[in-house]
């Protein structure tokens, strides 16, 4: 039986955690949570088509980190591909541009989606909406993502403000919004 669901796995490279380039808040949290849905993903091959996908910055663009061949570009540990999982290296914020994932879940067949990652307000955000657009059931988990601090007009936003509007915006039109202990309830 071929696969319905795919979960991807958004930018969870090493420059986003402790001693990286671009360290993110509650990364590691969030990682934990992308790991533990990982896990119970590979587990159903018979459901989850599983999908890493990293950020690298083109060869012609300043890399302020994901730089190619660097160790911070790599895919952390925590959710490091296994042999024979599909991993697929993007350039811009949304998964869909320039890389084979369209094509990829349109011959696999797969309809719905599960997202964990990093950024929420820019990769993931970017990604949910897109695959929503082209028609995708799009599951976010809300506590496999995150971000950091962001300024704007010399105000900050916290990283947790952030994800409360990027939350709020995505679950009006773009995706069904649960934590991963809720996700895994259902899918159990």
């Amino acid at each position: 039986m071929a696969p319905t669901k795919a979960y991807i796995i958004i930018d969870l490279q090493n420059d986003y955690f402790p001693g990286g380039k671009f360290e993110l808040k509650n990364i590691e949290q969030a990682s934990s949570n992308a790991a533990k849905f990982l896990q119970f993903a590979r587990t159903k091959p018979e459901e989850f088509f599983v999908i890493h996908v990293r950020h690298v910055f083109a060869p012609s663009e300043p890399a302020p980190f994901f730089e190619e061949g660097t160790e911070g570009s790599q895919i952390h540990d925590v959710v490091k591909p296994l042999a024979g999982e599909t991993v697929i290296t993007k350039h811009q914020p949304n998964s869909f541009i320039g890389t084979p994932l369209q094509e990829l879940l349109t011959t696999n067949g797969i309809k719905e989606l599960y997202v964990s990652g990093a950024m929420t307000n820019i990769c993931v955000q970017g990604t949910v909406r897109a695959a929503s657009e082209l028609g995708y059931k799009v599951e976010l988990l809300t506590d496999a993502v995150t971000t950091k601090d962001w300024e704007y007009d010399g105000k900050t936003v916290t990283y947790d403000q952030v994800n409360t509007a990027i939350f709020a915006t995505l679950a009006f039109g773009y995706a069904d919004l649960v934590t991963t202990s809720e996700a895994l309830s259902k899918l159990q």
